[in-house]
């Protein structure tokens, strides 16, 4: 069976050759932006799933921006992850973001002038989730850069007693693959998959993650990730 790592090789070797990818380079070793991100993430809009959402969590790639500046458009809060996730979750609410400004606001570069970092006690209930991805199947298995972020977020929040709620990922045609994508129990999938060309629903068959599995936790993962030990208190309090 192909590895997840091949799948990666090959995504980002493909979007290079073809010339699909945007800046930032090189695209490998990232959740790579792709031409056909704003197609993509328009499709998004339309969706009852969207409009309904208040409150979004959205991945701080690069391909996902006009998601989250359009968020912040519409009146909803997102939501996006630090870095490693040492410092949990960055909170933009759209009455903190001067009209004109939404792009800017959901930049990486500027998202802490104007959002804050909330503690994992103050989390609000998120609706609606988007996950970057290297690679994505018809069926919703997903491929992402390797670190396990995406999937260890989703954990978090159903630890910490949020709903099961839709997982989208937006990506260039080329990265929706037909490989047999290997999948364990701890794998975030998708529940919609948007591209340039089209929005596709995925009816995954697979089981999200319903918490964190602490049996995979390690001491040193604990320590690169504090927010892990900041769970582990809460719910132990619980």
């Amino acid at each position: 069976m192909i590895t997840k790592n091949e799948i990666r090789e090959k995504i980002w070797n493909k979007l290079e050759e073809e010339k699909l990818g945007r800046f930032p380079f090189p695209l490998k070793g990232r959740i790579p932006n792709f031409k056909g991100a704003e197609k993509a993430a328009h499709f998004v809009f339309n969706m009852p799933e969207y409009k309904n959402a208040k409150i979004i969590k959205v991945n701080p790639d690069s391909p996902q921006l006009p998601i989250r500046a359009q968020a912040l458009r519409d009146g909803k809060t997102i939501l996006v992850p630090t870095p490693r996730l040492k410092a949990g979750f960055i909170m933009v609410k759209p009455e903190w973001v001067p009209a004109g400004e939404e792009r800017k606001a959901a930049s990486l570069k500027h998202i802490h002038t104007y959002g804050k970092e909330i503690p994992l006690s103050d989390m609000p209930k998120i609706d609606l989730i988007f996950a970057g991805s290297v690679a994505l199947h018809k069926d919703g298995r997903r491929v992402g850069k390797g670190e396990g972020y995406a999937d260890r977020e989703y954990a978090i929040i159903r630890e910490l007693g949020n709903p099961a709620v839709p997982v989208i990922g937006t990506v260039n045609s080329a990265q929706v693959v037909e490989d047999e994508i290997p999948i364990d129990r701890f794998d975030l999938t998708v529940d919609w998959i948007a591209t340039e060309k089209e929005l596709i629903e995925t009816n995954s068959p697979y089981e999200k993650p319903t918490g964190i599995q602490w049996d995979l936790v390690t001491e040193e993962e604990m320590e690169e990730m504090p927010v892990l030990r900041d769970i582990w208190n809460l719910t132990k309090e619980k």
